[in-house]
């Protein structure tokens, strides 16, 4: 039977370290065909979020919160190197900001208006941001 080794970078196990036991943590394992370890592929941004990434607006890992204490609710997403969300409780990262939301309210609703930086900005004022610098 063959032998398995992983190997996590410093900054992976501080990550997980950091974990709180409700957190959902994706790891993605990929096949090589011989005994060197794979070199990390650089991954472009995709989709709506790519612009802010690409702008130094929105970066990957970023935690994205939102919390709707009428309805009883709250929502938390980890913006990934291709530009998707991966919310906590989901096995599948999500193309966009209202698709994650929609995946945690259970409505339509406009994710760009609902999720929070770390800093308390949402999406929208990142956007708005980002429509400034490049008028300039």
């Amino acid at each position: 039977m063959p032998t398995l080794s992983i190997h996590f970078e410093p900054e992976i196990l501080a990550h997980l370290a950091k974990a709180a036991a409700g957190d959902t943590v994706h790891v993605t394992l990929s096949l090589g065909g011989d005994s060197t370890p794979a070199k990390a592929a650089v991954v472009t941004p995709r989709g709506p979020l790519a612009e802010l990434m690409k702008a130094g607006l929105l970066a990957a890992g970023a935690v994205l919160t939102f919390r709707q204490p009428r309805a009883n609710r709250a929502g938390r997403a980890v913006v990934t190197p291709d530009g998707q969300l991966i919310v906590d409780g989901h096995p599948l990262p999500f193309p966009s900001p209202s698709k994650a939301a929609g995946a945690v309210t259970g409505n339509l609703i406009n994710g760009w208006t609902l999720w929070h930086t770390p800093k308390g900005q949402t999406l929208d004022d990142l956007r708005e941001e980002l429509k400034k610098r490049t008028a300039e």
